[in-house]
């Protein structure tokens, strides 16, 4: 059993439609019904059509809300096909997932990151901001250097530490089904925990969590990881077995 993980992420990237709202109850139900000394805190990222009618079915619920990336411009503006973190608060998010590898590869530049982690914030949001290397950098062994660069990156402006999650998302591991080695995690979490608290100041740090091809049978794995706050978790969020069952092994 762990106290220290109590954040559960999910990402249904592209998927889903009103059906299914029948997972998220799934889950509802778990967590209104699970046992005293379980605390997960839970927040579902869905595709945006879906944020108004599955926080206005689950009202109260709690399952908390995200979206998986937001404009620049935190209003409303000319910006054909996009969505401002402004009309994600009003749909019901909460949460919004900002410079996950996906969208880096489509052109997210960590200067437009860092201008969408201000929007989202100035709404009032709170960001999940993923960092991580690719496959590339990792065999070069440039793991540390992307990963102070992406965190520094951040601390140049003015950012709400209260309004912030670090999701630390190998990219070579996103969907693959490989997962780093629980040693190589070890240090890369101490290196990153020790990176925020050199910028902060402070003792008291955003949460860390861990992406990358999270899934029921490989979740024990992580759990020595003791700077890990809890996971951001892909194509097992979508079926309510067995996100519960990756919750229920967290805290045997």
């Amino acid at each position: 059993m762990t106290n220290n993980l109590k954040i559960f992420i999910g990402n249904w990237k592209m998927y889903g439609d009103i059906s299914s709202l029948k997972i998220l109850r799934r889950i509802n139900t778990f967590l209104n019904t699970k046992k005293s000394k379980m605390r997960p805190r839970v927040i579902m990222c869905i595709p945006s059509i879906l944020l108004y009618p599955f926080s206005k079915y689950l009202k109260n619920s709690k399952v908390s809300f995200g979206a998986q990336n937001c404009h620049e411009i935190d209003s409303y503006g000319p910006f054909t096909g996009s969505i401002s973190a402004k009309m994600l608060k009003k749909a019901g998010a909460k949460y919004v997932i900002i410079g996950h590898s996906e969208n880096r590869i489509e052109g997210d530049d960590q200067k437009k990151i860092n201008k969408k982690i201000k929007s989202a914030q100035r709404q009032n949001l709170s960001v999940i901001y993923c960092i991580g290397e690719n496959l590339t950098q990792q065999k070069k062994k440039l793991t540390f250097k992307i990963l102070k660069k992406q965190i520094n990156s951040i601390f140049l402006h003015k950012i709400n530490l209260n309004k912030l999650i670090i999701a630390y998302e190998p990219t070579w591991a996103i969907g693959s089904g490989n997962i780093p080695r629980a040693e190589e995690l070890k240090k890369i979490f101490s290196f990153i925990k020790t990176i925020i608290k050199n910028k902060i100041k402070s003792k008291k740090i955003p949460k860390i969590l861990y992406g990358g091809s999270v899934n029921n049978s490989n979740i024990v794995s992580f759990l020595a990881i003791k700077d890990c706050d809890g996971f951001l978790i892909g194509g097992a969020s979508l079926s309510s077995k067995k996100f519960i069952d990756i919750i229920k092994k967290c805290y045997k």
